[in-house]
């Protein structure tokens, strides 16, 4: 998509999605912050992933959360698993439930990557917690 075509619905849908589960203070910086190198890819994860992905109706954003979570820490994403860790507030996603699913990564991915997973979300709640009683 470029700055002269008109979105597409998928795309708006997206972009409703992205909002609803990182805020829009998060996508404003994302999209601040776009350039012409990366504004096509800003487009493809907006329609792909938050219209395509995440709006579909047979999860629940919980469900999609949590299987994010696990995927994203699984792979060693540390700054998308953060990410995605923060956005539970939107998601309806526990810190049980965050838990658990990088139990499953010690299991199937492996101890190291579950380790560091479980790092990078004590930090983020350690984060939210602070911003909450700032």
């Amino acid at each position: 998509m470029n700055e002269a075509s008109t979105p597409s619905e998928r795309y708006r849908q997206g972009m409703a999605t992205r909002r609803a589960i990182l805020g829009h203070d998060h996508v404003d910086r994302a999209e601040a912050g776009s350039t012409a190198f990366d504004k096509p890819f800003q487009d493809l994860i907006t329609e792909a992933a938050w219209g395509h992905v995440w709006s579909r109706p047979t999860f629940t954003k919980r469900e999609r959360s949590i299987v994010t979570i696990a995927l994203l820490a699984a792979l060693g994403q540390d700054d998308e698993t953060a990410m995605h860790v923060r956005a539970t507030a939107n998601t309806g996603a526990s810190r049980q439930d965050v838990c658990e699913a990088l139990l499953h990564v010690a299991i199937y991915a492996g101890v190291p990557a579950a380790n560091h997973a479980i790092k990078i979300a004590k930090q983020v709640f350690e984060q939210m917690d602070a911003e909450k009683t700032a």
